[in-house]
């Protein structure tokens, strides 16, 4: 097995930058309302600390989410799902790795917008993060 070609098979690959943005707002106001839920028990301290706490929690759902079914809820709902370089499903080693890379980028903002534009413009739609680990979002349907 392996990743569909983007030439003969381009189903697999079609709006799939598009669906991303749109399953990465899903899950960031799904993230945001979890941490919202966890602030009262905090007595409302994680106040002054809500953007770490918003980084472990997306850290958490977004592991768990990709190990569980090689989609967060997110991209679930826009039927789009991660395969790793054989075209498999995530396992928990590749969600893990995934989710550090994703959160690097995010740390630091260069590298978060070489890959927006490397999605956008790659043939398989893949991040700086999926060029690093051979993955690949597709479509789950195709």
């Amino acid at each position: 097995m392996h990743l569909a070609d983007p030439v003969t098979q381009p189903q697999f690959y079609r709006d799939v930058a598009g669906k991303r943005l749109l399953a990465w707002i899903v899950d960031t106001v799904l993230i945001t309302l979890i941490c919202l839920l966890i602030l009262p028990f905090t007595a409302f301290i994680a106040l002054f600390f809500f953007l770490g706490l918003m980084a472990v929690v997306s850290f958490v759902y977004r592991v768990l989410t990709l190990a569980g079914g090689s989609a967060t809820l997110g991209m679930r709902l826009f039927a789009i799902e991660f395969r790793d370089r054989h075209g498999a499903r995530f396992d928990l080693g590749t969600a893990f790795l995934h989710t550090v890379g994703y959160t690097v980028s995010w740390a630091v903002a260069p590298l978060q917008l070489i890959s927006i534009v490397l999605m956008a413009t790659s043939g398989r739609g893949q991040g700086l993060t999926d060029m690093l680990l051979g993955t690949a979002a597709l479509n789950r349907r195709a």
